[in-house]
């Protein structure tokens, strides 16, 4: 008989570890794009290889800054067809934080054939597009990328505040995040030792960026942005999955159905990966730390899934979007597949 207090306590502390690091590091990312905002445009900037290989990275890189920022560029025009694709075949989304936290090795592997798997794929994308006559929408001179980001008060000096002014929020969002500091200390969260240490080391330091920046900085990115944008929807994804996994586990031969059909389970990967949130696809990522799916399944969810990358860019050309899910569906399906061939 199962016993679903236990599967679901111990469902709610991975997550709750889980959702705890993925924060932590959202928040230091977004802090260092702000510090380094201007500079990272310049990365795509020049000949068609050097935007292929640029928009990999910023695809690559945890979250959906780099994503939205390459969307705002190939708004403007100055990213082609082709780089928009393979910013979108390499970047995850959301779950790239997730993978740091359940399995970092295997996520870094990724993160590695993602990136040469956007680089190569841009280029592919616009010879092909050439080839059959695609033109992408007309761009947009004001571009997408939200206020925060191009027009956000942040920048400059106004990113810190001296001397501090507390204010509720900050008190609470700080005191919040020692007491989580203090459960990694006692065991209460993160069961291993790499995450601890981790921990250690990120709470401390997203308290000192809590507890150092401006007002504006503190209510837009952070509460307005992570904490009612991201938080809930992470932890209840994570939650969620790693339950459905474990009562699969207990009270059903999960794992024998999944490795009896993995041909299917990898097509129903990467069409989901057709949905432009995050969430939906963390199943393929419990069940790979679960030891339940290969590599291939999970590149061939992350190849096609872009996390919330897309979204802006519904608005300008929904036509767009498709074509670059098509293009992203047919290389994660022939990647997957190559890979699942070869027992990897």
């Amino acid at each position: 008989m199962i016993n679903l207090g236990h599967v679901t306590w111990h469902a709610f502390e991975h997550a709750l570890a889980i959702t705890v690091f993925v924060f932590s590091m959202m928040l230091l990312v977004d802090y260092v794009s702000v510090l380094t905002r201007g500079k990272m445009e310049s990365i795509v900037r020049g000949g068609r290889f050097r935007q292929y290989v640029g928009a990999s990275f910023l695809g690559v890189t945890p979250g959906c800054l780099g994503a939205f920022l390459s969307v705002s560029l190939y708004m403007r025009g100055l990213l082609s067809f082709g780089a928009i694709v393979a910013c979108m075949v390499a970047t995850s989304g959301d779950e790239s934080f997730v993978m740091l936290a359940l399995f970092p090795k295997q996520a870094l592997l990724l993160f590695a054939v993602l990136f040469v798997s956007g680089s190569f794929s841009g280029w592919l994308s616009d010879a092909v597009a050439r080839r059959i006559g695609i033109r992408p929408s007309p761009h947009c001179e004001e571009g997408v990328f939200h206020a925060e980001h191009d027009q956000c008060r942040c920048f400059d000096r106004e990113i810190w505040r001296w001397p501090w002014r507390l204010g509720f929020a900050r008190i609470l969002l700080a005191l919040s995040l020692l007491a989580m500091l203090g459960s990694v200390a006692v065991g209460w969260i993160g069961d291993a030792a790499w995450m601890r240490v981790a921990l250690y080391v990120l709470l401390p330091a997203s308290t000192a960026v809590v507890l150092t920046v401006s007002d504006h900085y503190l209510r837009e990115h952070i509460v307005a942005h992570l904490l009612r944008q991201h938080l809930a929807r992470i932890f209840l994804w994570t939650f969620g999955a790693l339950l459905i996994v474990e009562v699969g586990l207990e009270y059903w031969d999960a794992a024998a159905f999944v490795q009896g059909h993995m041909p299917m389970v990898l097509l129903v990967a990467a069409l989901l990966g057709l949905i432009p949130s995050s969430g939906p696809h963390l199943v393929f990522v419990t069940l790979f730390s679960q030891g339940l799916v290969p590599f291939s399944v999970l590149l061939a969810s992350s190849v096609v899934q872009d996390g919330h990358g897309t979204l802006p860019l519904l608005s300008h050309s929904p036509r767009d979007v498709i074509l670059i899910k098509v293009f992203n569906l047919i290389l994660g399906l022939a990647l997957g597949g190559i890979l699942y061939a070869v027992r990897l």
